[in-house]
């Protein structure tokens, strides 16, 4: 059994919660309450597998809750955290803490919007549980360690869509080699965190670099200004007809999709609306095959943490079409469910932990002359 613990200061919250749980095989609910507290006490008698945990609380902030978890005893954090923008900034930085996922709500109509989307509420708990979290230093920062977040938006499960809603499979053929090369890197549960270690070792030459990392819109400019302020490289939310450039790294606005186009020797981003792939939007499946398509060998494909496997059949193809590819190994990922579906297809050149992977990225990122 999944035990859960509910730390919010809606009543709603917590009843719907309940209710959710209670009609769920393999998951507990072992309480919930309005504060961190509250929660601390029932914490003292039973401890959970997961904790859904609101950001604004009376008497004790989640944020500071968080980081006491992840310093004393590492548990599979889900934040709770409200659709408006002006909270995104306190969410990022709990992700950064060591939470591993976020549920968003509105501000009207909770109760039905949670019930309509119990499915991936529910999902987000099981996913949780095999995440694996470590112990954050003091005071705690976002560093190379795992763990962070599977920030996909909380939808109701649907048929499984592949790329082809968005862009035609690749077609077999040479790819002229340019002087212009990039990096394509996608991931999920435990991204953020990944993500944060990897951008602190990139410096301002850096080849140009664009991801997708699974995170509800709202979050994404947020997440992008906070790698900014670590990395050397200028960090940004994609816009439609921007540049692939050294020195850049674009992450894909939450709730659309992010593609690469050749314009002549340069490659610029299409940003555009459109279904779920493999579940997810921004989907990394559309990001590489835009990639595969658009610059074959001159790209390279790093696909990290993250449940599922989305950006397994992209990174394939572009391992197809000519570019260098790179799998993040098991015994560095929060969740090793991206990277392994990826390896069993035969779509990595490259297995290695996460600590390398900026070294490579480097090395086989490095333009022509």
């Amino acid at each position: 059994m999944i035990k859960v613990l509910g730390v919010d200061d809606s009543a709603v919250v917590r009843q719907v919660l309940s209710e959710l749980i209670a009609k769920e095989p393999g998951l507990e609910l072992i309480g919930t309450a309005s504060d961190p507290i509250f929660a601390m006490k029932m914490m003292q008698t039973q401890w959970p597998d997961v904790i859904v945990l609101d950001i604004e609380m009376p008497r004790m902030d989640g944020l500071t809750f968080l980081k006491q978890i992840m310093q004393q005893r590492p548990t599979p954090v889900i934040i709770c955290s409200s659709l408006a923008k002006e909270g995104a900034h306190a969410t990022i930085e709990a992700l950064a803490n060591g939470a591993v996922s976020i549920i968003t709500k509105p501000s009207l109509g909770l109760k039905s919007f949670l019930e309509d989307r119990s499915t991936g509420l529910i999902g987000a708990i099981r996913e949780a549980a095999h995440a694996r979290v470590k112990r954050l230093s003091s005071p705690p920062v976002s560093q190379s360690v795992p763990p962070s977040s599977n920030t996909s938006p909380i939808l109701p499960d649907r048929t499984k869509l592949s790329p082809d809603v968005v862009l035609a499979p690749p077609t077999p053929g040479a790819m002229h080699t340019t002087t212009e090369r990039f990096i394509a890197i996608g991931t999920s549960t435990g991204g953020t965190q990944a993500l944060d270690m990897l951008l602190r070792q990139m410096p301002a030459t850096s080849p140009g670099i664009v991801i997708v990392q699974h995170m509800p819109e709202k979050f994404t400019e947020a997440f992008a200004e906070r790698l900014n302020s670590i990395s050397g490289m200028d960090v940004r939310e994609a816009r439609n007809g921007d540049r692939v450039l050294p020195g850049l790294a674009l992450i894909a606005p939450g709730g659309k999709h992010m593609l690469v186009h050749r314009n002549g020797a340069q490659y610029q981003i299409e940003v555009i609306d459109g279904p779920l792939v493999s579940r997810h939007k921004p989907s990394v499946d559309v990001l590489f095959r835009s990639v595969a398509k658009s610059a074959g060998r001159n790209a390279v494909g790093v696909i990290l943490t993250g449940m599922g496997d989305d950006g397994a059949k992209g990174l394939k193809e572009m391992y197809d079409a000519g570019a260098y590819t790179i799998a993040q190994d098991e015994k560095s990922c929060v969740v090793f469910g991206m990277p392994k579906e990826a390896i069993k297809l035969g779509a990595a050149k490259m297995i290695t932990g996460l600590e390398s992977i900026p070294r490579i990225m480097l090395s086989q990122g490095k333009s022509t002359v």
